[in-house]
């Protein structure tokens, strides 16, 4: 893989283009695009690396009372293309967002071949929030998380977490360190032990 910059932390290249193919093969090197409009495609594979085992998330006495008072509904893949976009909108609404249409498109593109998934929380059966990555062997790669209602996205990743193993689910990445994420369980690995992780989870 190609050496990565320290500042900014993980910048690999810029260009290429957002096939199906390409992004396959960059999840698979541990390599993800994140750019704004009117900018070129920039590669990315950041030092160290957040992820999350999904033994390790860290489901609260609280978080459990808050999703039975929600009155959260849990669904997978039903409603992909609308997720993104609130994720996309609700971004763009407060400082901006990488999700842009040209995005949106990809990851359509690759949900419709099974190789990207969504976890949505619905309240009333209203979508209130949710996830959603790129689903690659044993990982699946996290691009994005919403909340319309509190905990709503937290409901969803809580999900995914116990339904891991019936998903075959081994390794959650969450790309880039957050102290949201990490108050949940997930920690920093180096880019090297990452590298090592995916090569077997997606083989």
């Amino acid at each position: 893989m190609t050496e990565a910059l320290d500042d900014p932390n993980g910048l690999l290249c810029a260009g290429g283009d957002l096939s199906p193919e390409r992004l396959k093969l960059a999840y698979s090197r541990g390599i993800f695009p994140w750019f704004s409009d009117g900018e070129p495609i920039l590669w990315w594979s950041p030092d160290p690396r957040l992820v999350l085992e999904p033994s390790a998330f860290k489901f609260r006495r609280s978080l459990k009372q808050a999703i039975k008072k929600q009155g959260f509904e849990i669904r997978i893949n039903t409603q992909f293309e609308t997720l993104i976009r609130l994720c996309a909108s609700t971004r763009e609404s407060r400082e901006g967002t990488w999700i842009t249409e040209e995005m949106i498109e990809a990851y359509v593109e690759l949900h419709q071949q099974g190789f990207a998934m969504s976890f949505e929380t619905y309240r009333n059966n209203d979508l209130v929030g949710g996830l959603y990555g790129v689903r690659l062997g044993r990982a699946l790669f996290g691009e994005s998380m919403v909340s319309l209602v509190p905990d709503a996205s937290k409901a969803a990743l809580a999900a995914l977490c116990e339904e891991a193993d019936l998903h075959q689910i081994e390794l959650i990445d969450c790309q880039v360190p957050t102290s949201h994420l990490e108050s949940l369980g997930a920690s920093l690995i180096t880019r090297a032990e990452f590298i090592e992780r995916i090569n077997e989870l997606t083989s």
